[in-house]
């Protein structure tokens, strides 16, 4: 019999719906009933595509005795991590206080009241490996709740506490200098390693806010270092099995193996690392022509069309790293690997063994159970483009023939305000219009579903049905940031409305008052610590996301209110840059755009005029950091940046200002380019 997540809309609960566990999902009602029947709180926090929170669904959730122990002593809640990061933020800074290290499946015991006292991430089914077994967890936790319970209350107490006393403030640091931005440079070039074009460290994550930081860095500061170590970590993961090397798109991570080989890759693909990973190829093509650049940001932007895309028009959240290997075994990566065997039935003798040469693929394998990952030499270009294209094809129409991964399919909002902007700008820069339309009806989903009349948004939505939880900060900063990347792309000034809308409720809702920034609004759910965390980690930050859109929408409208706000909010930067620079990517580069300006484009010409057209194509391929773009009727009043902005001798003409001071305005595209740093 469904318990009572068979009513969520989350495709992760969902999958929890026949579980004999009688999960509750996170409401009031379920701490009521802990209190009433005076037992602890077993909260599980987890997402769809997490490979080893199905594995403890499996071993633990689904065994019927387990299941028993947990529904006698305990009130057990699931929460999707996608869908509540406030809880998850909330309960994993515990967790990681408590045992110095965090994950998912999260498994956190806690008071009626909310206060976590005991912390985990996945527990084995049996004593494994020096971790207890989760039965054992179960009956520890039960008997230190009925025979030690003032203990239980002291931990408890004194860890909410603690979390309480966390709050962070911009104090009186000022905005981010240039030593703050050569600081960072210098402290990522020794995280580096010269030899393999990645950063240190045995589990390797996409970097791509710290690489759009050293892209904006080499635009504004001519830093050859900068622009060096980012095509050293463009093209290693390009090359190796971190990219879909038949499909396009990225995996979430890559494993360096202990005892030596190719990199494995953790299957997974999320919606937010390839939508930011396609805008940062995208801007690498911008700023240097790479073919390599090109064809990466292209085939991840199809892949994101092609495999994430719901019937709504919006980016589903996410594909599973596990699949069926054809014998009704779910397996991690089974839709990706390949054997000498399936290369030859998909290609012949002869194109399989040159694929297998390309690609790494040995008879021994160099993943599980004799398959590869798929790979490309690190050291060199491809030989053949046009026979690769070719193998390349035949191996994802054969590939289309294996069970598909699961799909997350419910939309987040912040992820895809991500997509919107990559995609906006990736059809801009590569004359492919379809991708900007895939962006437009992405951001049309997010007004007509995900955005309430007073502006509020709702952090997800399923089916075309809102989830009904409300947004966090990063969703209102990376739709905000979405919606102005879309009206530089179209021209249409509604999109700047928008993201005005959204970040004046930034303004009202989510800031301290000493500007510093909340990731839940000030009347939204209280928890037992009101999350703040300016550090980006797999996507922006809800504060560097939110820093971002406030400077390009001030640079657009000429509001102080919002300047100031975005320059408040950067000071972090100063404080967390030079030490720790991998982790304030996004805030970085937005500090880039902050000393850079940024700059303001205001193109203006009749619609359907060929040369307002090329004037704004080299506009959106600048490469200063940060720079926002109108474009539009003379004297028009679809953008602020257009008034008083006439025709030159009667032709269409750029104007571009910084620091409140334009420049002459030019008709002429190649000294346009200039201005602005465009090939």
């Amino acid at each position: 019999m469904p318990n009572r997540l068979a009513q969520a809309t989350s495709p992760y609960l969902l999958q929890h719906a026949d579980n004999p566990v009688d999960w509750w999902p996170w409401e009031t009602d379920a701490f009521e009933e802990a209190r009433r029947r005076d037992v602890p709180v077993f909260l599980s926090v987890g997402y769809s595509a997490c490979h080893w929170c199905h594995v403890m669904a499996h071993e633990s959730f689904e065994d019927g005795d387990t299941a028993a122990y947990l529904n006698e002593h305990f009130v057990s809640v699931k929460v999707d991590r996608e869908e509540r990061p406030d809880v998850d933020a909330v309960y994993m800074e515990a967790v990681q206080a408590a045992t110095g290290q965090g994950g998912w499946p999260m498994s956190v015991f806690m008071t009626p009241d909310g206060e976590p006292f005991y912390f985990g991430t996945y527990f084995p089914p049996a004593p494994r490996h020096g971790m207890p077994s989760f039965r054992q967890v179960l009956e520890g936790v039960h008997h230190a709740w009925t025979s030690r319970r003032g203990e239980v209350g002291e931990v408890a107490g004194k860890i909410t506490r603690d979390l309480a006393g966390r709050e962070l403030s911009t104090g009186d640091a000022g905005t981010p200098t240039e030593e703050t931005q050569a600081l960072a440079l210098l402290q990522l070039t020794r995280d580096i390693d010269p030899a393999s074009g990645w950063f240190k460290g045995d589990t390797k994550f996409p970097p791509s806010m710290v690489i759009e930081f050293l892209l904006r860095h080499h635009a504004r500061a001519g830093s050859v270092a900068a622009l060096e170590m980012v095509e050293g970590l463009c093209g290693a993961m390009a090359r190796s099995s971190l990219y879909d090397q038949v499909g396009g798109g990225f995996h979430r991570y890559v494993l360096t193996p202990r005892a030596g080989g190719p990199l494995v890759p953790h299957f997974e693909k999320m919606l937010y690392d390839n939508a930011l990973l396609c805008r940062v190829y995208t801007h690498l093509w911008r700023a240097t022509g790479s073919d390599l650049a090109r064809r990466v940001a292209l085939e991840t932007a199809d892949f994101m069309v092609r495999e994430l895309r719901t019937p709504e028009g919006g980016f589903a959240s996410a594909l599973d790293a596990d699949s069926d290997d054809g014998t009704g075994r779910h397996v991690e990566g089974a839709y990706y690997v390949w054997t000498p065997a399936q290369l030859r039935e998909a290609l012949g003798e002869d194109d399989a063994a040159y694929a297998a040469r390309l690609h790494g693929v040995t008879e021994e394998g160099t993943f599980e159970e004799g398959a590869s990952v798929l790979r490309l030499p690190q050291d060199a270009g491809v030989a053949d483009a046009e026979r690769l294209s070719g193998i390349r094809a035949r191996l994802l129409a054969a590939r289309d023939q294996r069970p598909r991964p699961g799909r997350d399919d419910k939309v987040v909002a912040a992820w895809n305000g991500l997509a919107v902007a990559a995609l906006a700008e990736a059809g801009a820069c590569f004359d492919r219009p379809d991708l900007v339309e895939r962006a437009t009806e992405a951001a049309d989903l997010l007004v007509r579903v995900h955005l309430d009349e007073g502006g509020r948004l709702a952090r997800t939505s399923r089916d075309g049905r809102s989830g009904g939880h409300a947004g966090v900060l990063e969703d209102y900063g990376d739709v905000a940031e979405g919606f102005l990347a879309l009206a530089a792309v179209t021209g249409e000034g509604v999109w700047l409305e928008f993201a005005g809308l959204l970040l004046g409720i930034v303004l009202d809702r989510f800031r301290g008052e000493g500007g510093e920034l909340f990731d839940t609004a000030h009347d939204a759910e209280p928890l037992i610590r009101r999350p703040q965390d300016p550090t980006d980690n797999a996507a922006p930050s809800g504060w560097t996301a939110a820093a971002g859109a406030l400077l390009s929408y001030a640079a657009h409208t000429g509001s102080e209110a919002h300047r100031t706000a975005a320059e408040r909010a950067l000071a972090v930067v100063g404080a967390l840059g030079p030490r720790a620079p991998r982790f304030i990517g996004w805030g970085l580069a937005v500090a880039e755009a902050l000393l850079d300006g940024p700059r303001e484009v205001a193109v203006a010409g009749p619609a359907g005029d060929p040369d307002r057209a090329a004037l704004h194509r080299v506009a959106l391929r600048g490469t200063a950091p940060g720079a926002v773009v109108a474009v539009g009727e003379p004297d028009g009043g679809e953008f602020p940046l257009l008034r008083d902005r006439p025709l030159v001798d009667g032709r269409p003409a750029a104007y571009v200002c910084r620091h409140f001071t334009c420049e002459a305005p030019t008709t002429d595209a190649d000294r346009l380019a200039r201005q602005l740093g465009a090939r």
